[in-house]
């Protein structure tokens, strides 16, 4: 278990990286002990500080929800991150590339809810009750801390990502908002187009075998916690694709059939 300070410290390093635009190397290098409660505890001091900056808490993420990014990750469950106000951006935007690390895109259906979900039983059928409604998202992460270490070689770990918020920088919601009983889940799909050119596609039954299962994972994770997701919170569900590099001059744009699509612009 990492101390408090070193916690801290991993959490300060985190948000200077953002701030000096400037990424750092992997926190298990200075930290070869850290667990995962240590991760999530680095987490919450990163997310405690944006919030004391004036920032407000969304929602969360679901990440590592396919098979083939837990093996790759050497773990067996997925991880989460928090959503905060100014990571929203308006479907067609316009952002700086400049302005987030490593930028990568995925695709993913976004949650609404209407009412509290809480507790370790949460079932698929909860999460249909409590749900406003569904509707087509993109994900940017970014990496505050370095994939790879350019000097070393070394590649960054699980807890590193965990502790830098499960990687996520913003979100983007668009297309046609649905009821998750409007259609079988697991078979809304999306095309990830970069510059017109198809990069990636899948299905949301690529995670966990149905998006539905992302949420009732996330409550369980929260319930020893006394944390309930709420009204009006945005979850995103897990991307169904690999994650897609950008830069400066893309345009990616994500079609969901008929839920429409939903678009980003980075200059």
């Amino acid at each position: 278990m990492l101390t408090k300070e070193q916690i801290q410290n991993a959490a300060d390093r985190l948000y200077e990286a953002e701030v000096n635009r400037k990424q750092i190397p992997a926190l298990t290098l200075d930290y070869p002990e850290m667990g995962m409660d240590d991760a999530y505890a680095v987490q919450k001091q990163w997310v405690d500080r944006k919030v004391a900056d004036g920032r407000s808490v969304i929602g969360y993420k679901i990440g590592l929800t396919s098979r083939a990014m837990q093996m790759s990750s050497n773990i067996d469950e997925p991880d989460y991150g928090v959503l905060l106000d100014d990571m929203l951006f308006e479907d067609g935007a316009t952002i700086k590339a400049s302005d987030f690390l490593d930028p990568r895109i995925e695709a993913e259906l976004a949650f609404v809810l209407k009412k509290p979900l809480f507790g370790e039983n949460v079932t698929i059928f909860d999460v249909l009750n409590a749900t406003d409604y569904v509707i087509p998202s993109l994900e940017l992460i970014a990496a505050r801390c370095l994939r790879t270490d350019p000097e070393t070689g070394y590649t960054r770990k699980v807890y590193d990502t965990i502790a830098d918020n499960a990687a996520n920088a913003g979100i983007v919601l668009g297309g046609r908002p649905i009821k998750p009983t409007d259609i079988d889940l697991r078979w809304a799909g999306s095309m990830l187009y970069l510059n017109g050119q198809i990069e990636e596609t899948g299905l949301a039954g690529g995670v966990l075998g149905n998006p539905l299962k992302g949420i009732c994972w996330v409550c369980k994770r929260f319930a020893p916690h006394g944390i309930s997701l709420e009204p009006g919170q945005i979850i995103l569900s897990g991307s169904f694709i690999r994650p897609v590099p950008v830069k400066a001059g893309d345009t990616v744009h994500a079609d969901f059939g008929s839920l429409g699509g939903v678009t980003l612009n980075f200059i």
